[in-house]
C-alpha cells in the first residue's frame, strides 16, 4: 500500500470552551453522497474530552464544510465510567440509526485512569447521541480489569464483532504509569451484551511494544484487514497493518502499511488512530499526528 499525505485538515485553535485543543481519535463515516462526518474528541481547558464532529467534502477531505457547535455527546454523570471524558471509537450504521461505541474516561488515584466502552444512539446522522445506558457495554472484568476500550466494531451478517484493547496491568512509560494492553476479539448477537472477556489476537511482540490503540477493521471478500496503532517506548505511536482470513488469526504486515511519520512537521513524532472511508472518489485515511492530536487531525489518500 502507498498513502499520499494531504496534511492537516483541521485543528481547534481554542475556538470554543469545550473545543480548546486536541481533536483526537478520528472516527469517520460518510453521511451522504457529498459529506464525510469525522467524529472527534475535543479537550477543554481541563483536558476533559467531549465528542463532536467535523464535516469534510467526500471528494476532498481538505475542504471543511462544517464544525459542530456543541458536543454531540457530553461527559457522563459524576461517578460514571465516562465522567472525565468521552472519545469516539466506532460508528456503525444500523438501519436508520447510528451506533456510536465510545471510550469513557474515569480517573483513579493509582491506575491514573480506567478506559471502558459505552454505547450511544443517534437518529439524526450524528448531530446528537443518546446513551444506551449509564454503564459500559464492555464492562471491566477480572480478566480485563483496567482497559476494555479502543474498540473497532462491525456488523458481519447477524453477528457483531469487536476488536478492542484489553488489559489489566500497569507499566512505567514516558515517566508515567500507564496500562499495557493487547488486541482482543469478541462477538455479540446484538452488539450490546458482550462476553466478560475476549480472546487475545494481537499481542506485543517485544519489550518495546506495550499497547495497541484503536484499530480500524474492514472485511473484503477474501480477508479482514486491520490498521492499528502500535504504542512503544521508543516511537510513541505508529500505524501498523495486519490481515486475517477469519478475523481471529492475524498476520502482522507492518512493513506494508505504506505510511509513517514525516521528516518534519505536525506528524513527525507520531502517527496513530487511523479511520478509513472509501467512496467513489477514492480511499481516505484520517489520523492524528504529534502529541496525541495536539497538532490536529490529518488525512491521506490511498494511491495503490
Amino acid at each position: 500500500m502507498t498513502w499520499e499525505k494531504l496534511g492537516v485538515i483541521f485543528n481547534t485553535d481554542g475556538r470554543q470552551g469545550w473545543m480548546q485543543s486536541h481533536p483526537y481519535l478520528p472516527t469517520a463515516i460518510q453521511i451522504d453522497q457529498s459529506t464525510i462526518r469525522v467524529f472527534l474528541a475535543f479537550r477543554d481547558e481541563e483536558n476533559v474530552g467531549r465528542l463532536g464532529f467535523v464535516d469534510v467534502a467526500a471528494s476532498d477531505p481538505r475542504r471543511v464544510i462544517r464544525v459542530s457547535e456543541r458536543p454531540a455527546l457530553d461527559i457522563g454523570v459524576p461517578g460514571a465510567f465516562d465522567d472525565n471524558g468521552v472519545s469516539p471509537l466506532s460508528v456503525v450504521r444500523d438501519g436508520s440509526r447510528l451506533r456510536m461505541y465510545y471510550a469513557g474516561w474515569q480517573l483513579t488515584p493509582r491506575a491514573r485512569y480506567l478506559l471502558l466502552t459505552g454505547l450511544a444512539f443517534s437518529d439524526d446522522n450524528g448531530e446528537t447521541f443518546t446513551r444506551h445506558q449509564l454503564t459500559p457495554v464492555l464492562e471491566r472484568s477480572s480478566e480485563e480489569l483496567l482497559v476494555r476500550s479502543g474498540a473497532a466494531i462491525i456488523k458481519d451478517g447477524n453477528i457483531w464483532k469487536a476488536w478492542y484493547a484489553a488489559g489489566s496491568s500497569i507499566i512505567a512509560a514516558d515517566s508515567k504509569l500507564v496500562p499495557t494492553y493487547y488486541v482482543a476479539y469478541a462477538e455479540s448477537t446484538d452488539g450490546i451484551v458482550w462476553p466478560k472477556h475476549g480472546n487475545p489476537v494481537i499481542i506485543p511482540q517485544d519489550s518495546d511494544e506495550y499497547g495497541f490503540g484503536r484499530p480500524h477493521v474492514e472485511k473484503s471478500r477474501s480477508e479482514y484487514r486491520m490498521w492499528y496503532s502500535i504504542r512503544t517506548h521508543s516511537k510513541i505511536y505508529r500505524i501498523g497493518f495486519a490481515t486475517s482470513p477469519d478475523g481471529i488469526q492475524w498476520t502482522r504486515r507492518d512493513d506494508k502499511v505504506g505510511i509513517d511519520v514525516s521528516p518534519s512537521g505536525w506528524d513527525s513524532e507520531m502517527i496513530g488512530f487511523a479511520s478509513i472511508v472509501e467512496n467513489e472518489h477514492g480511499r481516505f485515511m484520517f489520523y492524528n499526528g504529534n502529541d496525541y492530536g495536539k497538532t490536529g487531525v490529518g488525512a491521506a489518500r490511498w494511491l495503490s
